[in-house]
């Protein structure tokens, strides 16, 4: 009874099966709780309105954390009934432990963690009040761009890291060259290789602040190098997450279209099959237009293995 219990539970989360319904309406539900809480907490920094509108902030606040907290709590119980854990040969407890380490749970976690840090200790926590703003990243879960943007960092990871390894030793030798030679012109502005930093960060990002800038002959020349090394390795980044980005949207794509193939083996889809492919379209994020598309090309390329084109027998 308990694990059927789960199991309705998982399936309302994730919005499949026959609670597909009334899981996209928990999420329209989470999604306004989210957004009004961002706006919330944005608001109560104006002094004027936190003085004014306290309470409300306050209650808004405890309702959010609870309904999160719960929300929470409950992914975490029903987690081993998720496609991902369910067939792990591990205990439950395992399972758990991996998705409390999972990054959505994570963000979920610090979604709720300052709120409950605050109601514990007492001195002055103005930094904690801020970091509930990570609760926008809660929508991560229900956006298909963001789900497509982690798996493409989880993807691209080591090459991310080999780039900004570069990118740290060009800021380096940057920071030390410029150093070198404006030290004994601007002692205060280039005064230690730290203090360089600054110019070389502005530099290497193409952001140019104007605040700090080489005066000699030199310290002008070695600028406009930095400036063209940093042309080509600001964009090495930004290359290798949008290449990953559009990979992963292309395996979603062919993992719809094998689905798509593997019910037209009888040469036609009957309405389970359309059920099974309607889910599979929303576990991967497809859009409508999108899925239409692939099962009306998948059709047209069985349609031409099965049948002649020049007398349109079977073949």
């Amino acid at each position: 009874m308990l694990s059927t219990y789960r199991e309705k539970t998982a399936a309302l989360l994730e919005g499949s099966g026959h609670y597909y319904k009334a899981g996209r309406y928990l999420d329209i539900f989470l999604i306004t709780l989210i957004m009004v809480n961002v706006i919330a907490i944005v608001l109560e920094s104006v002094p004027s309105l936190a003085k004014q509108y306290q309470d409300f902030f306050h209650e808004l606040e405890l309702v959010s954390v609870a309904i999160f907290s719960v929300e929470y709590l409950l992914r975490l119980w029903c987690s081993v009934d998720k496609i991902e854990y369910k067939n792990l040969s591990c205990s439950n407890v395992k399972k758990r432990l991996k998705y409390l380490f999972s990054p959505l749970a994570i963000i979920d976690l610090l979604a709720i963690l300052p709120t409950l840090l605050m109601m514990f200790i007492t001195f002055d926590l103005r930094f904690l009040r801020v970091i509930r703003l990570l609760r926008i990243f809660k929508l991560t879960r229900y956006s298909r761009a963001m789900q497509l943007l982690l798996a493409a960092f989880k993807e691209e990871g080591s090459s991310l890291l080999a780039a900004f390894f570069i990118m740290s030793v060009v800021l380096i030798m940057a920071s030390c060259g410029i150093y070198l030679l404006e030290h004994d012109i601007q002692p205060d502005k280039f005064g230690s290789i730290p203090q360089s930093m600054w110019w070389a960060m502005a530099t290497l990002t193409t952001v140019g602040y104007g605040d700090v800038v080489p005066v000699t002959a030199a310290g002008r020349f070695f600028g406009g190098v930095i400036t063209l090394l940093s042309m080509g390795m600001v964009a090495i980044p930004t290359g290798l997450l949008a290449s990953s980005f559009a990979d992963q949207l292309r395996k979603r794509r062919d993992a719809f279209n094998e689905a798509v193939l593997h019910s037209l083996i009888d040469g036609e889809i009957d309405p389970s099959e359309k059920e099974h492919l309607e889910m599979l379209r929303i576990e991967l994020g497809l859009s409508h237009a999108e899925a239409n598309q692939a099962i009306k090309v998948m059709t047209s390329q069985r349609v031409h293995a099965l049948y002649c084109k020049h007398c349109g027998n079977k073949l």
